[in-house]
């Protein structure tokens, strides 16, 4: 068995999947449109440049995304991905990738835990921690 990561966007997963690949080191394995899928029947002409399956290894996991109708995306509310990081400049600068044109929810900053802790909503409606663990 295998437990995989899956995000849903409101028309934005390409953009939301490069903009991975490009900052945060991740690779794109698979990207289908909508428009490429076999049965067109049930395809709206506006999602047809949308996407119906994408994969991403990132950090040596799979990150599956896919939009969904612009009017019935409702972004994730209580699940996090968690980027655990080798230093604090590595902390640092996922913070401020993913921090442009987003919404923080703590600033990043050391905590009794770690050395750099922050929490956020990036650009694309995604929620992220970002950690650099003490040594305890």
């Amino acid at each position: 068995m295998k437990v995989h990561v899956q995000l849903n966007f409101g028309g934005n997963c390409e953009e939301a999947f490069r903009f991975y690949e490009k900052h945060l080191g991740g690779k794109i394995t698979v990207m289908m449109k909508m428009g490429e899928m076999p049965d067109q029947s049930m395809v709206p002409p506006e999602m047809k440049n949308k996407i119906a399956h994408t994969r991403m290894t990132l950090a040596g996991m799979d990150v599956i995304g896919n939009d969904t109708p612009a009017d019935t995306f409702k972004p994730i509310h209580s699940s996090y991905l968690l980027l655990e990081v080798d230093s604090p400049k590595a902390a640092d600068d996922m913070y401020a990738v993913l921090k442009e044109g987003g919404r923080v929810g703590m600033p990043i900053a050391e905590t009794f835990f770690a050395t750099r802790f922050a929490q956020l909503r990036d650009r694309f409606g995604i929620l992220w921690t970002i950690i650099h663990a003490k040594q305890m």
